[in-house]
């Protein structure tokens, strides 16, 4: 299980800790053909550690706005300054792209990092993908279709599989009225990798039952663990702004990472594709 940790020695600091002296943002590489719309960002700790695990993260905003570095902060800072390697990209947005264009963009940066996270010393066989909002929606889907060749034209034989998902504040229905196969509900399978899904029980915009239906069926099909932190009195984007509440985030995000890491290390616990 997961234990709660309360983050006293960090509510003094919280002003200053959004970026860490130890951690090197190194920015707008390209991983695809849309120009800036389709570049990453890299954070990574200075001493460059080799073999490290990779948090892909993608902001929210709708689907049609919102940058790369100006949400979860905190959480692509704290890892890296870990060893970690992360990475916060740009999207095609809305009303230019449509899906699957933007899943299709999420495909692509996995694969980018299967391809070039050696260089920056990444394990790119330990990718968890994380997004917040229309990011979480997408990183939900992304995380549920592994290696799908619909979803990844031109670069069928990548490895778009991943060893975890983070769904902060998420979207859990259909792409603006599509079809429900534009829904992560309608690709869960007994498969599907592990989860954390975190939530605002005051979300205006989305309804936190949606999430506990969400995190259910995940839990009736998937043989593989799913972590569900519901935040009392937690609002939508609760990730855009550094706080306590999102600091008890950050460290369910570390704690489940660890755990399934662990799982794999041991070979057992997790099933499927990594």
């Amino acid at each position: 299980g997961l234990r709660r940790r309360r983050p006293w020695g960090r509510i003094l600091f919280l002003p200053v800790l959004k970026r860490r002296g130890d951690v090197r943002r190194i920015p707008n590489l390209s991983y695809g053909d849309a120009g800036r719309r389709n570049l990453l960002d890299v954070y990574q700790h200075r001493s460059r550690p080799q073999g490290a695990p990779v948090m892909i993260h993608l902001h929210g905003g709708h689907y049609d706005s919102g940058r790369k570095n100006s949400q979860s902060l905190p959480l692509l800072y704290r890892l890296a300054g870990q060893g970690w390697v992360c990475v916060s990209a740009t999207y095609r947005l809305r009303p230019q792209a449509q899906h699957p264009d933007h899943l299709i963009d999420l495909k692509k940066i996995i694969a980018w990092v299967r391809e070039h996270g050696h260089e920056y010393g990444a394990d790119p066989s330990t990718v968890f993908v994380a997004g917040s909002s229309a990011g979480g929606h997408m990183a939900a889907l992304a995380a549920l279709t592994p290696n799908d060749p619909a979803y990844q034209p031109g670069f069928e034989h990548a490895d778009t599989s991943v060893t975890g998902a983070v769904y902060l504040n998420g979207w859990y229905g259909s792409y603006f009225g599509q079809g429900p196969e534009s829904s992560p509900l309608a690709h869960i399978t007994a498969d599907a990798p592990p989860f954390l899904v975190a939530h605002g029980d005051l979300d205006p915009l989305v309804p936190v039952a949606e999430a506990r239906h969400f995190a259910d069926a995940l839990r009736r099909t998937s043989r593989n663990p799913v972590v569900y932190a519901e935040l009392r009195g937690g609002n939508h984007a609760f990730d855009l702004y550094h706080s306590v509440r999102f600091e008890a985030v950050v460290d369910a995000v570390e704690a489940f990472a660890a755990s399934v890491r662990s799982r794999r290390r041991r070979g057992s616990g997790i099933h499927g594709r990594p």
